[in-house]
Order: structure tokens, then sequence, then C-alpha cells
């Protein structure tokens, strides 16, 4: 048998019997149960890449159909300026501008949805039909009407956005009980009041949701953008680019970048969501 894939398979068998020794410890230092849960996957990711680098190697895969992780490595290494640019135009300006309105837009329509009943039985509909429009047919109008640049772009990761936000937040307004609203009423508080002391913070959990999950779809939502029409700089521009030269290394350059920024960018989310909504019992439940 190949030398690369025995070596393969007894890391991964070395790796598996340490994973499951990790998951088992319980240390008095709070610090060190940390490092074992944070150790745990980083060395799940280490298995898979060693694995991915021994099966290219010892099947001799030829790196157009599958470069070996070292070649990506040197890759993204030589491409920093490129890389760099890439992510200002595609993250910097199009992922976090959409992300921000098109999020902002959600909420700001949800509230007028809960406020108005004629809204909630108009905007609904038109937002469920807006969140089912392919981005494929989406993108290249949104190019047609607001340029090559960024601000198309912008416009595509709204569109995406906004409707996650708005169903998070309608439902999540809905989530206070008729107890603790006949309270709030018993204390003759106003609509805002009720609001904002009682039903936006029972619907913050389903608010971060929403952040959650527009953290991921606004950077896929830009990457399929660029590929209809862009700049020459970009994430989406350069991986179609970069396959049509053939040059998979450098596509798989961008993609682990893409995933590195998005992985961030949800991490970012969730741990302002922990400091946010320290009172609820999810939150307080994992940090027991």
């Amino acid at each position: 048998m190949n030398s690369y894939i025995v070596f393969a398979i007894v890391f991964w068998i070395a790796s598996w019997f340490v994973n499951e020794w990790l998951v088992r410890q319980r240390f008095a230092s709070p610090l060190m149960n940390r490092a074992a849960h944070l150790a745990v996957p980083l060395l799940f990711g280490i298995t898979l890449l060693v694995i991915w680098e021994c099966v290219v190697k010892g099947f001799a895969i030829p790196q157009i159909l599958l470069p070996a992780p070292s070649a990506i490595w040197d890759r993204l290494i030589n491409s920093i300026p490129t890389l760099a640019a890439d992510f200002r135009q595609t993250f910097l300006k199009a992922v976090l501008t959409g992300f921000v309105m098109g999020s902002g837009l959600g909420f700001v329509v949800a509230i007028l949805i809960d406020r108005s009943p004629f809204l909630q039985k108009g905007l609904l509909p038109i937002g469920n039909f807006v969140s089912a429009l392919p981005i494929v047919g989406v993108a290249p109008i949104m190019v047609m009407w607001f340029g090559f640049d960024w601000q198309s772009k912008v416009a595509v990761v709204v569109i995406m956005t906004f409707f996650p936000m708005l169903v998070n937040t309608v439902q999540g307004l809905a989530a206070a009980s008729h107890m603790e609203r006949d309270l709030m009423r018993t204390y003759a508080a106003s609509w805002w009041q009720t609001l904002t002391k009682l039903r936006l913070p029972a619907a913050a959990p389903f608010i971060f949701n929403a952040l959650k999950i527009n953290s991921t779809l606004a950077l896929i939502g830009a990457i399929v953008a660029e590929f209809f029409g862009t700049p020459i700089v970009g994430m989406g521009f350069r991986i179609s680019t970069e396959v049509g030269r053939a040059n998979i290394d450098m596509v798989w350059a961008e993609i682990a970048v893409a995933a590195l920024a998005g992985s961030a960018f949800y991490g970012v989310v969730a741990l302002f969501e922990r400091a946010v909504t320290f009172w609820h019992p999810s939150v307080r439940g994992g940090q027991a």
C-alpha cells in the first residue's frame, strides 16, 4: 500500500483516539476545559487536511482536479496582495454594506408590520415572494440597474438578507406571552414601552438568529453576484476567471479566504449575541 495512504490511516486513527480522550476529560481548571473544547475541532480540521494531502499525493491526483493543501497554501501566501484586494472589494464593501442595509430594513419593516395588521397581510406575502427569487436571475438585473461596481452586489445582498430578518423579527415580537403583555397593560405601559422593555428583549434571540443566517447569506450573495459583472477585482470575479485559466489552486485560495471571512463574521455575531442576550437561558446554560 502507498506510504501516503498508510500514514493517512495511522494519523486518522491516532487523532480519533486523542479526540475521544479529550471529549471525555473534565479538568479542574475552566481554562483547561475551554482549551480542550477548542482542541477537538482544531485537531479534527488538521486531520482532514492531512488526509487530503496524503490522498492527493498517494493517488497522484492532477492539480487541475484537486490541488493539495500545501499547493493551496503556497498560492495563498504568494498572492496576498491580490487576495487582499478581492477581500476589500467583496467583503468590506459589498457584504458589510448589504448586510447592514438588508438586516436593518428587514427589522424596520417587521416593526411596521407588527404595528399594522394591514401591512402584515400585505407585506409578508411580498417578502415571501422576494425571498423565493433565484439569485442567478436577480444578480444580472441588479448589475443592469446599479452598474458593475460593488453597488449592484450590495443590492443583491440586501434582497437576500431582508426576508430572514423580517420573518425572524416578526416571530420574535410574538414570542412574549399574553400574561406578560397583560402585566404591561396593568402598569399602563404604552405600545412603545411594551416594545422596548418586553417584546424586543424577548425577540432578541430571534433577531440574532437572523443576523447569523444573514452573515453567511450575504457573503454567498455577493460572490455569486460578481459572476455576472464586476470590475477586475473581487472574490467572485477571481474564482470565475481563474477557473477559466485552469488555475485551480488560486480558486481554492479564494475559497479558503471566503470561508475564513464568513466563519469569522459568524463568530463575531455569535459573540455579540452572547454579550447582549446574557440573560437568556440558552446562554446561561452554555456558560454553566
